[in-house]
Order: structure tokens, then C-alpha cells, then sequence
């Protein structure tokens, strides 16, 4: 479906034309669509084992643990595309779908980063572990400094914990080591997308040659 303008400027011609405010009625609120509706089947998401057994396996990986804000899930992918983490690990269930105010907020990371999803987090991460990466939770109470605790890994994965709760407690205890970002007294932490692109950012800066 398409405006007229829209349909005009594509080159295209089997679009069901029709007015703008017309289109607005059909998609969900605060869709951008810029004149166009294409209706898809969602990609599938890749399999956990597949991605980390296989011959390219991405040296670095975000497990989000029940993230519930679609705002910042899309931030995250954004972030992700920006320091080079190779995919984002998320449950099938008590995470968002990857709508389009996701896809607004990552600004076009969702079609370069994978989504890779998993029914259990905690066991992703052991399958993880077997796998030669070390995990990493971001908690305030974590032992070491985000910088230590990535440096040096030749495969890592980072693990960010819901808005508010942060980490559930198997999956803390399922993480290698717990790490928190420095901060200044009276601020107990980060918005979770904040955090988690403060994370790729050492991990980058700890792996890429000088």
C-alpha cells in the first residue's frame, strides 16, 4: 500500500494506492512509514548453536535477560551495530517482538545485527561457556570494573538485566564473573541501553589493536 506520492517516487506500480491519513488508520501508532506498508513474514531467528558452533562464530554477543522496553531493545541494536557485537541473544518469551518502534529506535541496526533466540537464558549461557566465551553480567554489586572484566577475552559475551530488576539471580549465577561500570556516589545506575553501549564500547576498545 502506498500514497501516491510515495508510489510515484518508487518507480513500482502494484501498489494499492490510497491516502496518507488513510494508511495511518491501518498501521500501529507511531508507525514511520513514509507513504509506504509492505506487509512480511518476520525473519526467523537463528539458533544459538548454530551461530556459536559455526565457522564464523562473532567473537562478541549480548544476552538480554527479559529487557521489556522496545525502545530500548532498538537502542541496543543500534549500540551493537556501533561497537561490532555480532549478535543479540534474546528469550522467546517476556521480550519484545521486534516491532517497528524497535526498529525506529535501532535506525537500521535490525537488519545487520542477528537475533538469535533461546528458551532458557541461563542455560544459553553455559551452552555459551562450552563455547569458549566468557560471560560477563553488568550488575552495581558486580566485582570487578567493566574494563577488567572484558579485557583480554578472545570470545565474550555481555549480559544486560531487565529495567528496574536487573539480573535474575540464575542468571547472575550462571555469568563468569559480574562487572559493574564505575559511577559517582548517589547514582546506583544506567538506563539499560545506556549501560549496554557503555559495555561494547570497552569491549571494542580492549580488542581492537591500537
Amino acid at each position: 500500500m502506498a500514497t501516491e506520492n510515495a508510489a510515484r517516487r518508487t518507480g513500482f506500480d502494484h501498489f494499492e494506492i490510497m491516502e496518507p491519513k488513510a494508511l495511518d488508520k491501518i498501521l500501529p501508532a507511531g508507525a514511520v512509514h513514509q507513504g509506504l506498508a509492505v506487509k512480511t513474514r518476520p525473519l526467523e531467528p537463528l539458533v544459538l548453536e548454530d551461530v556459536i558452533n559455526g565457522p564464523e562464530a562473532p567473537a562478541c554477543l549480548c544476552v538480554l535477560d527479559q529487557i521489556s522496553d522496545p525502545h530500548n531493545l532498538g537502542a541496543i541494536f543500534r549500540s551493537a551495530a556501533a561497537f561490532g557485537v555480532g549478535g543479540l541473544v534474546l528469550q522467546t518469551r517476556h521480550t519484545p517482538p521486534v516491532t517497528g518502534v524497535a526498529a525506529k529506535a535501532a535506525a537500521g541496526a535490525i537488519e545487520s545485527i542477528p537475533e538469535i533466540r533461546v528458551v532458557n537464558i541461563a542455560r544459553a549461557l553455559d551452552a555459551l561457556g562450552k563455547a569458549g566465551y566468557h560471560t560477563v553480567g553488568l550488575a552495581g554489586d558486580g566485582d570487578e570494573l567493566i574494563g577488567d572484566a572484558v579485557s583480554g577475552a578472545q570470545r565474550l559475551a555481555i549480559v544486560m538485566g531487565a529495567e528496574g530488576s536487573g539480573l535474575r539471580p540464575a542468571v547472575a549465577k550462571a555469568c563468569a564473573s559480574l562487572a559493574r561500570i564505575p559511577m559517582q556516589p548517589g547514582m546506583e545506575s544506567l538506563n539499560v541501553s545506556n549501560a549496554a553501549a557503555i559495555a561494547f564500547y570497552e569491549t571494542m576498545r580492549s580488542t581492537r589493536p591500537a
